[in-house]
């Protein structure tokens, strides 16, 4: 005879020693169904991020404020709106050059820079792109004496930087000064702004609903090549009625290769400073605009931008 104990269930078995799922469910020590968990069931479902971690209602407030201040400068008085271009492109510089020196230990004389910036725009506004031209060189030459007055290691790296910096930042800018100097100034301004930004808005909603394929996952996951054509699709809307209606002898086809041009433009300007954040190991490149970042963060696709725009704008009805 099997001396062994009968199992639970089967005929016979002890009754003092019953094992029913229940009474499991509830043994000291053990875990209830993940379902089942009140504190699970407790806790309140977090709120959805929104793109790239952004803090929306402070970056839509920042943005209507720095509209405000563009209107502003630009229909009151027309030079006050370089005195903005000025203070955004210094503080673009320094922003670059100070995440460049924390995390590459690039030093760039920020004096030169930061007087030779000033100049390029002051000259590109009242001489014209020979004046910013000439203000770019007398800031490269500056850049590399200033250097002299330090140990020689790591010299070439340094004005490497310094020249790129002056470039990128106060260069590029120079062409928003060209356009602001035309008889009229405001309304290619506000024609190059609204295309640019029409292409990152178009971008962000259409790659939002329908964005499958990535446009360059290893440099920018977020964007996707729906995003890529809705941007330029509404960024060629923009450019096509405000050239008719607000630009002096523009015609419409002539806004649609605007728009088309600045927005694929936009798109690589934006790529192109995700790869310096992504070298230097930094999400943005400032804190100053909450919900944005730095001022680097919203001068991206602007910088780039701004010399198609003043070409075609040369190019379809002069400058």
């Amino acid at each position: 005879m099997n001396d062994a104990p009968n199992a639970p269930g089967e005929r016979g078995a002890t009754p003092q020693t019953p094992v029913t799922p229940r009474e499991t469910q509830v043994d000291r020590g053990s875990q209830p169904p993940a379902q089942e968990s009140p504190v699970a069931q407790s806790e309140p479902q977090q709120p959805r991020k929104q793109r790239g971690g952004r803090n929306l209602p402070a970056a839509i407030g920042v943005g209507l404020g720095l509209g405000a201040v563009i209107v502003a400068s630009l229909f009151v008085v027309k030079v006050l709106f370089l005195v903005v271009v000025v203070a955004a492109a210094s503080i673009g510089s320094w922003e670059l050059t100070s995440r460049l020196a924390e995390r590459k230990d690039v030093k760039v004389a920020q004096l030169p820079l930061l007087l030779g910036g000033v100049g390029m725009l002051t000259a590109g506004y009242w001489i014209g792109p020979q004046g910013a031209a000439a203000a770019l060189a007398l800031t490269a030459l500056a850049l590399m004496i200033w250097r002299m007055s330090q140990p020689p290691e790591n010299y070439l790296r340094d004005i490497t930087a310094g020249v790129f910096t002056a470039f990128y930042v106060p260069f590029l800018a120079t062409f928003v000064a060209l356009l602001l100097s035309a008889h009229d100034g405001p309304q290619r301004i506000v024609l190059f702004l609204l295309v640019t930004i029409c292409s990152d808005t178009g971008a962000y909603a259409v790659g939002y609903k329908f964005g499958r394929n990535k446009l360059a996952p290893t440099i920018s996951p977020g964007k996707t090549r729906e995003g890529l054509a809705g941007g330029i699709g509404l960024s060629m809307l923009a450019g096509a009625l405000l050239m008719q209606w607000i630009i002096d002898g523009g015609h419409w086809w002539q806004g649609l290769i605007l728009g088309g041009c600045a927005a694929v433009i936009a798109t690589l300007g934006d790529l192109v400073e995700s790869m310096i954040k992504r070298d230097l190991g930094i999400k943005d490149m400032g804190t100053l605009l909450p919900g944005h970042g730095g001022i680097m963060d919203r001068l991206d696709s602007l910088l780039p931008t701004a010399p198609v725009v003043w070409l075609l704008l040369t190019a379809f009805v002069g400058s």
